[in-house]
């Protein structure tokens, strides 16, 4: 089944080449079927390449999926037209009334930053308020993962001695839980932060459930007990090139960023790189909307009751 998209967003004829089946809303109408609602806060810089990032993975299930875009007023983005914004994303004043299945909430270029040095923290929490009671169930990536566990559950954020970048591998601790059906004993996960959490009480909550680890960096994917909850610190939502995209541009600004680990054949920046996290980010994205499709209510306005 196709995913639902805003007519016109630039990045449908990037999908229909990869065979990502989207529909219009205006054919979307036509369907006598209960899809999947999602709400995509979008927090990144570069909007249209973390949609394409997305909606890959999104449009991947046999389930009808309609997608709105959210982003925050209180931010002004220097990568993105405000055109751009006010044509395919919407504001928390205007889906505020609305219900979703589920909601995913992007990384941001803002992890060395204290949480209450973020310009946009205040709107972030209402975010996250309303959510609690307009969406089932909640998915969010790398620094957007570190807000949500310092929100709800206290955790800090430590600064790493250098960025953490490149592809290592995970091990999948809890195999039988829906959300790791179908992954590996071990798996490979693209990072780029400069990061971490707290993981020396994270493991301990009773209400978080790890579900992959690294030997030296910790938990990767979380859930909460009920699974309503997912996180994940890395990237499995990347693309081939988004490292070598991120390690040109470092090198271009003079920053003091090293190769990433284990992602160019032989170290050498000029061999294309081996795509080979590409089939557990699928399965992850399959397995929340699958949980979220099992789990959610018929009639969303049930939510918050």
């Amino acid at each position: 089944m196709p995913i639902k998209i805003i007519e016109g967003l630039p990045v449908k004829t990037r999908l229909e080449a990869e065979n990502v089946f989207t529909i219009d809303a205006s054919r979307a109408m036509t369907q006598d079927i209960r899809p999947l609602r999602i709400v995509i806060l979008n927090l990144m810089p570069k909007k249209e390449e973390t949609e394409l990032h997305l909606l890959r993975l999104l449009g991947n299930t046999p389930l009808q999926v309609d997608i709105e875009f959210l982003y925050t007023e209180t931010h002004k983005s220097k990568n993105t037209p405000t055109s751009h914004l006010q044509k395919f994303y919407r504001t928390l004043d205007e889906i505020k009334d609305e219900r979703f299945d589920g909601m995913i909430i992007t990384g941001a270029p803002v992890e060395k930053l204290d949480f209450n040095q973020v310009d946009y923290i205040e709107e972030l929490e209402e975010i996250l308020k309303w959510s609690e009671t307009h969406v089932f169930s909640r998915f969010f990536i790398c620094w957007g993962a570190q807000f949500a566990l310092n929100y709800y559950y206290d955790f800090d954020k430590i600064t790493l001695p250098s960025k953490l970048f490149g592809i290592f591998k995970y091990k999948n601790i809890l195999p039988s839980h829906p959300l790791m059906r179908g992954f590996d004993d071990q798996f490979e996960v693209p990072q780029s932060r400069h990061t971490r959490m707290d993981f020396s009480t994270l493991d301990q909550h009773p209400d978080l459930k790890v579900l992959s680890v690294h030997p030296d960096f910790g938990p990767d994917i979380l859930s909460t007990s009920d699974s309503r909850d997912l996180y994940i610190f890395g990237h499995l939502e990347y693309e081939r090139d988004t490292l070598r995209t991120e390690y040109e541009r470092d090198v271009e600004k003079g920053l003091d960023t090293g190769m990433p680990h284990n992602y160019f054949p032989d170290d050498d920046s000029n061999n294309p790189p081996y795509f080979n996290w590409k089939s557990h980010g699928h399965l992850l994205f399959n397995n929340w909307l699958n949980e979220t499709y099992q789990n959610t209510y018929y009639d969303l306005n049930d939510l918050g009751k």
